[in-house]
């Protein structure tokens, strides 16, 4: 069988080609896949800074200088698993609504092949529509959730669908099921304490940035494991989760969050999942600072590539 996997850049230099996550094909085909990376470029439910709708972009830009050996994980990852650039969503400005009719007709035929989509956002109302699309397909999913904020409000500015409100939109359409979802890292002043309390009212469990501290990585690891069991599972990753001094090109930055080195240990940890697919959300390029924004969330998205890879070393 074939295996799509990236240029080698020892023969090929990085500037060299359009741009793509990792210098993967550019590719519109289905067959001999593992997993594909695919853009969300909307910001229109961004509630403060806008310009998420460059973060794929942005993304891609930075994974050229990527390589397929993952040192921590002990594993080349294309030499278990095959996986494309797909491009874009072809999302509507300005109609979230119209757009989340987009991403679940693009995702549909992926998920049905058992792709594992890696999502670029975009800001996080986006992830509404990834919902749809695997809870149509997988029933209610488990949610790992990582955020400095739940995402949780009924409404922001007397709007439904914004980046404030899709993991409460999730549990009343029935997308997810609370009960093995976890949200990780909420912190930050707010409005009031049912900010936290209203997440643990639909159902979440939610571990607050100053509980991941007290835990540490390994305690927080086994909390996420005995939350969602082996049920199928979406990871979605807000950039804002970590903190600001290492990733300032965010819409909603919160201090006190963890480093660059932490989130990456955080996501190498949840090996062995039951993984159904990935979003990484909130990439702001106009607010970043030498790009370091889009290397942090590179580097997370390789570490979720490399979780397809270790599952399917695993199934040999």
């Amino acid at each position: 069988m074939y295996m799509f996997k990236p240029k080698n850049s020892s023969m090929s230099p990085r500037f060299v080609g359009p741009r793509t996550f990792m210098r993967l094909p550019f590719e519109n085909t289905l067959d001999n896949l593992d997993f594909l990376i695919m853009g969300v470029p909307f910001d229109t439910g961004a509630s403060n800074r806008t310009g998420q709708r460059y973060g794929p972009q942005s993304i891609r830009d930075f994974s050229v200088l990527l390589r397929p050996y993952n040192l921590d994980q002990e594993i080349n990852i294309f030499d278990y698993c095959s996986g494309i650039d797909y491009g874009d969503v072809d999302v509507i400005p300005g109609n979230v609504l119209k757009t989340y009719d987009k991403i679940t007709e693009k995702l549909e035929p992926i998920l049905n092949r058992e792709i594992v989509p890696i999502l670029l956002g975009g800001d996080h109302s986006i992830t509404l529509g990834h919902l749809r699309a695997f809870a149509k397909k997988y029933g209610p999913i488990s949610l790992i959730h990582f955020d400095a904020h739940s995402d949780t409000w009924d409404d922001y500015f007397w709007e439904k669908y914004v980046h404030g409100t899709p993991f409460r939109r999730a549990v009343e359409e029935g997308l997810v099921d609370t009960s093995k979802s976890i949200q990780i890292g909420i912190r930050g002043p707010l409005y009031g304490p049912e900010d936290v309390k209203n997440a643990k009212d639909l159902g979440y469990q939610v571990v607050t940035m100053r509980e991941v501290r007290d835990l540490g990585i390994e305690n927080v690891a086994k909390v996420i494991r005995k939350r969602v069991g082996d049920n199928p599972v979406f990871i979605s990753f807000d950039i804002d989760f970590l903190d600001p001094a290492y990733a300032p090109g965010t819409g909603t930055p919160e201090v006190g969050g963890p480093t660059s080195f932490e989130a990456l240990e955080y996501v190498r940890r949840l090996k062995g999942l039951n993984i159904k697919g990935f979003d990484l959300v909130e990439v702001l390029p106009t607010y970043d600072a030498n790009e370091i924004t889009s290397m942090a969330a590179a580097s997370i998205i390789f570490e979720m590539i490399t979780l397809i890879a270790l599952n399917k070393r695993s199934n040999l």
